[in-house]
């Protein structure tokens, strides 16, 4: 089992991670598949005492995680990251053009990962970033999409992180179900789409 007793576990992203948290009390952990995953684990694993924490921030890039790094991660000490990264550094149909060019974006993924291994023990998890493709915006963001998934999945191989390819886990699961069943637009999962990350994230920690 990846998590020991007595662990700090650490989630980190964007809305999709923060889900609405409550950043007055830091053990909130918003309402998605943080939530879950900490409701699960003393259901599946009760003699662990494992304390959840969510640093999750709606709106967030990659830099964005860079640049709070140290003060959300490193200070905290956590003994497991788990990272889920990527969706809003994807270039977009009409708006403000901010996305994050390829090379950037695995440059500040490095530095976190490299950050994260040199100045704690902790172990890593990454979520592979994610959309359905529910609509033509979406499916601009799609092609850079493609691309970002492929770093995060060689960032996984170099730092021998465990990867969770949520993208392909909800492209098998909607050839069953509805897209709309997984995601209310295509980025943002709903109750049903975050129960399917937490129900992998758990699989994943236990093999």
């Amino acid at each position: 089992m990846l998590i020991k007793n007595n662990s700090l576990v650490l989630f980190q992203g964007d809305s999709i991670t923060d889900t609405g948290r409550n950043r007055d009390g830091s053990d909130d952990l918003g309402v998605g598949y943080a939530s879950f995953i900490a409701s699960m684990f003393p259901v599946r694993f009760p003699d662990l005492n494992i304390r959840f924490l969510n640093r999750g921030i709606g709106g967030n890039r990659v830099s964005d995680l860079q640049a709070r790094w140290q003060a959300d991660c490193i200070d905290l000490q956590p003994d497991i990251v788990s990272i889920l990264i990527g969706v809003n550094d994807c270039q977009r149909e009409g708006g403000p053009n901010i996305y994050t060019e390829l090379e950037k974006f695995e440059v500040a993924y490095r530095d976190i990962l490299e950050r994260t291994q040199k100045n704690t023990s902790a172990k890593l998890i990454i979520i592979e970033p994610f959309i359905l493709p529910m609509s033509d915006d979406i499916m601009t963001r799609r092609r850079d999409l493609d691309l970002k998934i492929g770093v995060v999945r060689k960032m996984a191989r170099e730092y021998k992180a465990l990867l969770i390819p949520m993208d392909g886990i909800f492209a098998q699961y909607s050839v069953h179900r509805p897209m709309q069943v997984w995601s209310t637009e295509g980025v943002h999962p709903t109750r049903e789409g975050h129960m399917l990350i937490a129900e992998k994230w758990m699989e994943s920690i236990s093999e």
